[in-house]
């Protein structure tokens, strides 16, 4: 009877001493992805100080569109000038013109110029200046892994979408350690499409024209001009 008691109380122990080390390792794992988001969102925070401190930036960059399952592989180059929330973006073939009022899209292939307003104050109002900054709102993030590249540190940051409506599964934010620029980011889809855009150059406070954001409608004396608003 005693040892049958004293197993009792053995198994009873050895019980209590495996919850209490799953509770600890809770513990401790839920401090450590705490502190993860919090050196993340430290991290965040700087690329966007960085980005707003600047008057103006230029940036070159590479678009690849992957799918594997539909064979798709896809590459192209563009640029974007930016000042505020002013910018021209030449991507595709296409040149996007938003003067802080009103978007021209200009389509050479098609000779088509379409004009439409933009309010700034729209949240679903999609910029290149807010692409620097789209990751403060809605998103769950830590950190990733460090890479090395070509002599950069590259600290990735993983950030999910709190919509589970959208169709990206997640989302990969490559920073440079020393800049606090962006250096790519990568989107992965929900039905295996991954798209990558990375930066090939990224200058700042470089002088610009005083009609650098102005469209000229003379400048295209042939191209069907369609006004949406």
């Amino acid at each position: 009877m005693k040892s049958k008691i004293q197993e009792s109380k053995k198994n009873n122990t050895e019980n209590m001493g495996k919850k209490f080390l799953l509770i600890a390792a809770l513990l401790f794992f839920s401090f450590s992805i705490q502190a993860q988001d919090k050196k993340a969102k430290e991290l965040l925070d700087q690329v966007t100080a960085k980005v707003k401190s600047y008057n103006t930036i230029v940036i070159d960059f590479k678009y690849s569109l992957n799918n594997a399952k539909e064979n798709i592989n896809q590459d192209s180059k563009g640029n974007v000038t930016m000042k505020g929330n002013q910018y021209v973006l030449n991507f595709m073939g296409v040149t996007k013109i938003f003067d802080g009022k009103k978007t021209y899209t200009i389509v050479p292939e098609d000779e088509e110029i379409t004009i439409s307003k933009v309010n700034v104050k729209d949240d679903n109002a999609i910029t290149p200046s807010k692409m620097l900054t789209f990751f403060n709102t809605g998103y769950k993030y830590n950190m990733d892994i460090l890479q090395n590249v070509k002599g950069r540190k590259i600290q990735y940051i993983k950030l999910v979408p709190t919509n589970s409506k959208d169709q990206r599964k997640e989302v990969l934010l490559g920073i440079d350690i020393q800049t606090k620029h962006i250096y790519n980011l990568i989107e992965v889809g929900k039905k295996g499409t991954k798209t990558t855009l990375t930066v090939n150059s990224f200058k700042t406070n470089q002088p610009l024209s005083k009609n650098q954001f102005t469209f000229a409608e003379s400048k295209y004396p042939n191209y069907y001009i369609n006004k949406l608003d």
